[in-house]
């Protein structure tokens, strides 16, 4: 094996706010990309333009002089690839290495002019001399265009943006598997849930492969964790849940329906409920709250009546979860209304539009303040829950 032939070109990005313009992410993100030093150059995958200097200049100290032979591009999306145009700029002579699709969508935001390009298909190989590699199509895991690149030499599966995490990977201690869990959790969640099919198609055939190491496009190198990341890749693509418990998520218009949130949340706890986590939808970040309703297979949404409708944090909620294929969990709910309760309503017809989902009995009315008569429908709720 030869793993002193990768050099690692990556860089994290501490100055960045919103990923992909919408997700917060208060520890960063990494961007990254290795340099196999064999016969043959292979840069695999650039960063995102935002650090290009930095990458540039990692790069061209790994070659000290060499030519650049190869770019494979294992994503196209910006984060990636936006920095393809400077380094073709600066090894004019480097082959890039896709499939059909790739180069399509490379189109989109290049002129790619007269670019050596190398178009490659599912199980085609590259000899770059001591490693060959083999390339995997990953449809959809997130993008058409995505790429798996297997190298045998050294077991090792570059694997786009699969098993990658939010944070930057100098904060990140990569030997706890549960730190990574989390933000592993929300980025998949959020930028990959949609598309379960697809990654069970991927990691069939990465399940004939026999891998030592995954380095992913965003986080920390996988080794000794690889088999519990692939245990927890085959519960989300499948949408089993994850952890046993119930999540409860409010939105409150005075503070009424958020306390019936925690009344529910004391009676599950006095009923023995293994895990119990609220969310306040106005105030905590939407990414996190998602991940959380795929974590866990009963979920209970609480929200204020508004407009003859629903709190538009919860419709918007609600709206988040559709998009991700939300699927194959226990819902209960909690609604109020001071003269003409419409958030249950509103809630149901939402979630008709979703797969598996299965609302509980009694459905919580409340009228303004919680009061003692509404006690025994919370009771009822919670008892629901539990069995």
């Amino acid at each position: 094996m030869h793993n002193e032939d990768y050099v690692y070109l990556g860089v994290n990005d501490h100055d960045i706010d919103l990923f992909e313009g919408q997700y917060q992410v208060p520890h960063g993100i990494s961007y990254n990309s290795w340099l196999i030093r064999d016969e043959k150059t292979c840069l695999m995958d650039t960063v995102d333009v935002r650090k290009k200097s930095e990458f540039m200049q990692n790069l061209a100290a790994a070659l000290d002089g060499r030519a650049l032979d190869y770019l494979v591009v294992s994503h196209v999306e910006p984060d990636h690839a936006s920095s393809i145009g400077a380094v073709l700029d600066a090894w004019p002579g480097v082959t890039l290495v896709g499939n059909a699709k790739t180069f399509q969508l490379l189109e989109n935001y290049f002129v790619l002019g007269s670019a050596a390009r190398l178009v490659v298909k599912e199980g085609e190989t590259l000899s770059l001399g001591r490693h060959t590699l083999q390339f995997v199509t990953a449809p959809m895991v997130h993008w058409p265009e995505v790429m798996f690149t297997y190298d045998a030499d050294c077991q090792v599966l570059f694997s786009a943006d699969a098993f990658g995490k939010f944070g930057g990977i100098d904060m990140d201690p990569q030997t706890d598997p549960e730190h990574w869990d989390d933000e592993a959790r929300r980025y998949y969640f959020n930028i990959v849930g949609k598309y379960g099919p697809q990654v069970q198609a991927v990691l069939k055939k990465a399940a004939g492969l026999t891998i030592s190491e995954i380095l992913p496009l965003h986080g920390p190198a996988l080794s000794d964790a690889i088999p519990h990341a692939l245990e927890l890749y085959q519960k989300w693509s499948t949408y089993a849940p994850e952890s046993d418990g119930v999540f409860i998520a409010f939105a409150s218009l005075h503070g009424n329906t958020e306390l019936a949130a925690e009344q529910l949340a004391d009676k599950l706890d006095n009923r023995g409920c293994p895990e119990i986590l609220l969310c306040d939808l106005a105030r905590d970040d939407v990414s996190e709250a998602l991940s959380c309703a795929f974590r866990y297979g009963k979920v209970v949404l609480c929200a204020s009546t508004y407009n003859a409708g629903v709190m538009p944090f919860m419709e918007d909620f609600l709206h988040h979860l559709q998009a991700k294929n939300w699927q194959k969990r226990t819902v209960g709910l909690v609604e109020n209304g001071s003269w003409a309760p419409m958030a249950a309503k509103t809630m149901k017809g939402l979630l008709e539009g979703m797969k598996d989902i299965t609302v509980l009995e009694p459905v919580v009315t409340l009228r303004g303040a919680v009061k003692a008569a509404d006690q025994p429908q919370l009771d009822a709720l919670a008892d629901a829950l539990m069995q």
